[in-house]
C-alpha cells in the first residue's frame, strides 16, 4: 500500500524526523522571514529532501563549535525554531536561497546520525498561559521602537515593521528576531514559554543594548 506523501507546510509529518541545520549566531522565532543562501552540499541535500515532501526544516543555534561528536558535529542547542520554506530559488551548482518562515519553537531530541545531515525527534513547545499587561505591552513597543530609531540612525535602509493587531507572542518574538544583537540572548529567549516573562526580558535587553549604544556614540564623539 502506497503512503501518502506529506503536505508542504506539514509540521506534524516533521516533526519525527525533523532536519537539522546547525548555524552559528541564528535563531528562527516563529512568524519571523529569515533568507538563506544554501551551498554546502549536505545542506543542499537538506533543502532537496525538504522542497519534495513538507518543506519544513529546523534553524538550531550552534552553541559550542569546540565541543563535537564522534562524526565532527558541533553541539547545539536543545530548542529551536522549525520553520518553513516558503520561497525559494535553484541555483547553478546545485545552490539554493531560500526563505523561511518561523512555524514553531520545538524541543529536539537528536537522532542517530544518517549521512549527509543531522535530524531530531521534535515536540513543538507551547506558550504558558499568561496575560501581558497593557503597561509592559506599551512598554515593550517603546522600547523596540527607540532602538530600531537608533539603529535607522546607522543603516537608513533598516525598518522593522510590526503587525497590527498581532498577539503579544508574535509582536515580541519579532522584536527579538529582528533587534537584539546577541545570539545567546536571543536563543535565551526563544527558550522562554512564558510570554509575560519573555515580553519582560526582550523589554530589559533593548533597553541595555540601547544605553549600550548611546555610551558607544558618546565615547566617539
Amino acid at each position: 500500500m502506497e503512503t501518502t506523501p506529506p503536505r508542504p507546510g506539514d509540521l506534524a509529518a516533521a516533526l519525527p524526523e525533523l532536519p537539522l541545520f546547525p548555524l552559528p549566531q541564528t535563531v528562527l522565532f516563529p512568524g519571523a522571514l529569515l533568507p538563506l543562501h544554501i551551498f554546502e552540499p549536505r545542506y543542499r541535500a537538506l533543502v532537496r529532501d525538504a522542497l519534495e515532501t513538507h518543506r519544513i526544516l529546523s534553524v538550531v543555534l550552534i552553541t559550542d563549535t569546540r565541543a563535537v561528536d564522534a562524526h565532527g558535529h558541533p553541539a547545539i542547542a536543545g530548542v529551536a525554531g522549525a520553520g518553513e520554506i516558503v520561497d525559494h530559488a535553484e541555483l547553478p551548482g546545485g545552490r539554493y536561497n531560500i526563505v523561511l518562515r518561523g512555524r514553531a519553537r520545538v524541543r529536539l531530541a537528536e537522532r542517530p546520525f544518517v549521512p549527509p545531515y543531522r535530524t531530531a525527534a521534535a515536540t513543538v513547545l507551547e506558550d504558558e498561559p499568561g496575560e501581558v499587561s497593557a503597561q509592559d505591552h506599551a512598554a515593550l513597543i517603546s522600547t523596540a521602537a527607540s532602538f530600531a530609531s537608533l539603529v535607522r540612525e546607522r543603516d537608513s535602509g533598516f525598518e522593522l515593521r510590526l503587525p497590527r493587531d498581532a498577539a503579544t507572542s508574535l509582536v515580541v518574538d519579532l522584536c527579538a528576531h529582528h533587534l537584539i544583537l546577541d545570539a545567546r540572548e536571543r536563543q535565551a529567549v526563544l527558550e522562554t514559554l512564558d510570554v509575560v516573562a519573555r515580553v519582560r526580558r526582550v523589554t530589559e535587553a533593548l533597553a541595555l543594548q540601547q544605553l549600550a549604544l548611546a555610551s558607544a556614540t558618546r565615547d566617539v564623539n
